[in-house]
């Protein structure tokens, strides 16, 4: 039986891209349903890894590109990069046809030769950042919350949580695979434990075609598992597997190794933020490391719903990199990106999300609680202190983003508090 499509937020962003330029590519990690959003609206498709066609399809691709692209528009092609001619070839194309909307090209890695790409694509092409799905997306939020409506600022707002603690353990090792939505639970917490295999086996082999150490892999992975939501150095991170190596890697290694992670999407660091203050106070600017699903992290590190709960201090953490990966999405189709802060006093702010137009809001995660809640709150108002509003806005909102907690309100301080499983974008 076929399984019913879950609608996601690229489908409008899709949609507006086919609008405005003549081809789109579409990233993210595999499994993560880009060919299967890209097929809602495609024409005609070429699969460049069917397996009974993938080495006719290089070949075609090195002695005529060309024939490839032929089919009913918008024309669907998938894993490009399997045949990064096609890149210039569709380029050339849409020069030549003249129209939006000709082809989308999705792909689960950066090409390994690049050097077969002449041409960039700027003005021809286009790009959409795919994710697994967010709370919203999966039908596990009710989305009575809107991140777009909180930078209006409203005097109140209203939802109801009903998300408990072993649901959101549950939710936090599933991750968000469209293949796993649905499932039952045992089945559904292997597809995460297959992709974290798969990674580890090949798949990161794929990024730079070079043969790594599983175990390695598998040690670096466990590390960075350890590290999330922290500005971790790759020495840090080094001297994690050396004390289970007698010959540990050098740190140019142990960049190739995250780098490679990086061309397969399997990482997603957060930039930091850079806001005027009014204070010279010295800002961190390294990157926050995250997995871009949190399941990765739980499979990395070998752990289920239940250690999460045995352990509140490691849930929390992980809850943070559930609630990152939300906002992005979320943050994506209001034109915004998702950013950290932390300066040498040590005061931090989990998430900014900072829109094209200049317009911010800060967030601070927390799994619940009133002790964690009021320290969030602290650190907000002082951040909102800090910032020098005569050379830039005042954020548009100060919210808590929390796991727990039965509804969604606006405090007297003015403070949102949002549960995860109330919010959309």
């Amino acid at each position: 039986m076929k399984r019913e499509y879950l609608p996601r937020i690229a489908d409008g962003l899709l949609a507006d891209k086919l609008e405005a330029k003549g081809a789109v590519l579409i990233e993210g990690p595999k499994w993560c349903g880009k060919t299967t959003t890209a097929l809602q609206v495609a024409k005609s498709v070429l699969r460049m890894d069917e397996p009974s066609r993938r080495d006719t399809n290089i070949q075609m691709s090195e002695i005529d590109p060309g024939r490839l692209l032929k089919g009913a528009t918008p024309r669907l092609i998938d894993e490009w990069q399997i045949a990064p001619k096609l890149w210039d070839a569709a380029r050339y194309e849409v020069d030549t046809r003249g129209e939006e909307g000709q082809f989308i090209l999705t792909g689960s890695a950066v090409p390994i030769d690049s050097k077969e790409i002449m041409h960039s694509g700027t003005g021809r092409f286009t790009w959409l950042t795919m994710r697994p799905m967010s709370l919203f997306e999966s039908r596990e939020s009710s989305g009575e919350v809107s991140l777009g409506s909180l930078f209006a600022n409203p005097d109140k707002i209203m939802g109801i949580n009903e998300l408990d603690i072993d649901r959101l353990a549950f939710l936090i090792c599933r991750g968000g695979w469209p293949h796993a939505v649905g499932m039952k639970e045992k089945a559904a917490l292997s597809q995460a434990v297959d992709y974290y295999d798969a990674v580890v086996k090949s798949d990161i082999n794929r990024a730079d075609g070079v043969n790594k150490n599983p175990e390695r892999v598998k040690r670096m992975m466990h590390s960075l598992a350890r590290h999330q939501g922290a500005q971790v150095a790759n020495t840090m991170i080094r001297a994690d597997i050396e004390a289970n190596e007698t010959d540990p890697p050098n740190e140019y290694t142990i960049a190739s190794y995250i780098n490679a992670l990086k061309k397969i999407f399997v990482i997603e660091d957060m930039p930091a933020w850079n806001p005027n203050l009014r204070s010279k106070t010295a800002i961190r600017t390294a990157d926050t490391r995250y997995y871009i699903d949190p399941s990765i992290a739980t499979a990395a590190l070998g752990i289920g719903p239940q250690d999460l709960i045995n352990d509140l201090k490691t849930m929390g953490l992980l809850f943070e990199s559930l609630c990152v990966r939300d906002l992005r999405v979320y943050a994506d189709s209001l034109g915004g990106e998702v950013l950290h802060y932390r300066d040498k006093s040590g005061l931090e702010c989990d998430t900014v999300i900072h829109l094209r137009n200049g317009s911010y809001g800060l967030a601070e995660i927390k799994l619940g609680g009133t002790k964690l809640i009021e320290e969030g709150a602290e650190n907000l108002k002082l951040l909102a202190e800090k910032i020098d509003t005569s050379r830039m806005p005042a954020p548009s909102f100060l919210m808590i983003l929390v796991g727990t907690g039965d509804f969604a309100y606006r405090r007297e301080d003015g403070i949102f508090i949002v549960p995860i499983g109330c919010l959309r974008n």
